[in-house]
């Protein structure tokens, strides 16, 4: 009997791992350590309800609902100078808590001080965009939906922003084959030569760890170059290097030649 591989995480693996070994955690500081942090806090609970709030790597992180997501940008831009959107995703959890995580990284230029505003949708549910504050949003939510499946509200232009309109699936989640599914392999063969020419031209290469050394428009050999296109050849070409304030390719690199005719000049 085959052992069971389990479908709710499909992405590549350890070759080995430790099965006692225990995964080091950040620890977590209490806010009360920073005082910029602590008011910071005072001024944001004002406003939204904060589920948790501490200290990680000296930076703020702070977690909320995900319907207070816009409201706390907003005072965090408004009334604290967060005024950078410098990245924001999604990490899938589907498996372990049934939804992904969201985190918006946020820079204050003024404070020089970055937080970290964190809250979890369920795997279906929608959440609010937060573009009309932040432009570099518009472009990171549409990755979002178009990676992740994560479908957000009120975006001016909510449309794939790197897989095809008509892909299938989403090729972040964990869920989702590290090679692409069974049409991936046929999509650009199909969309430029179509479907009668496959067996023609055979489908696409996706393995990214696959080298053909007779293939010399693809790949070269280190010390063993030829010509692109040229058939293959097993002569030894000699390794030419080119150093600062030196002659043009010099064969070999020595250190101590090269130090000695420093001093000479």
């Amino acid at each position: 009997m085959r052992q069971y591989a389990p479908k709710d995480n499909v992405q590549k693996k350890a070759y080995y791992t430790d099965r006692f070994r225990v995964a080091d955690k950040l620890s977590e500081d209490s806010v009360e350590t920073c005082a910029v942090s602590t008011a910071e806090v005072v001024e944001l609970s004002k406003h939204v309800a904060i589920e948790k709030a501490y200290i990680q790597r000296g930076q703020l992180l702070v977690i909320v609902s995900a319907s207070d997501i816009v409201a706390t940008l907003k005072v965090l831009k408004e009334n604290l100078a967060y005024n950078q959107l410098s990245e924001m995703s999604a990490i899938d959890y589907i498996a372990q808590r049934g939804g992904f995580e969201m985190f918006y990284q946020l820079l204050s230029m003024s404070k020089a001080k970055r937080v970290r505003v964190k809250c979890f949708v369920k795997e279906g549910d929608k959440i609010e965009s937060v573009s009309s504050l932040y432009n570099s949003a518009n472009w990171a939510e549409r990755e979002m939906y178009d990676m992740f499946g994560v479908v957000v509200n009120n975006h001016p232009m909510l449309k794939r922003i790197m897989m095809p309109d008509d892909w299938v699936g989403h090729p972040l989640r964990k869920t989702y084959p590290l090679q692409g599914d069974e049409n991936a392999q046929w999509y650009e063969i199909d969309k430029i030569y179509g479907k009668e020419n496959r067996e023609i031209m055979g489908e696409e290469l996706r393995d990214a760890a696959y080298i053909d050394r007779y293939d010399t428009h693809r790949f070269a050999r280190i010390g063993k170059e030829v010509g692109f296109g040229m058939p293959y050849s097993e002569t030894e070409t000699p390794i030419q290097y080119q150093e600062h304030d030196r002659p043009i390719l010099v064969e070999k690199f020595d250190p101590a030649v090269s130090t000695e005719a420093s001093r000479e000049r």
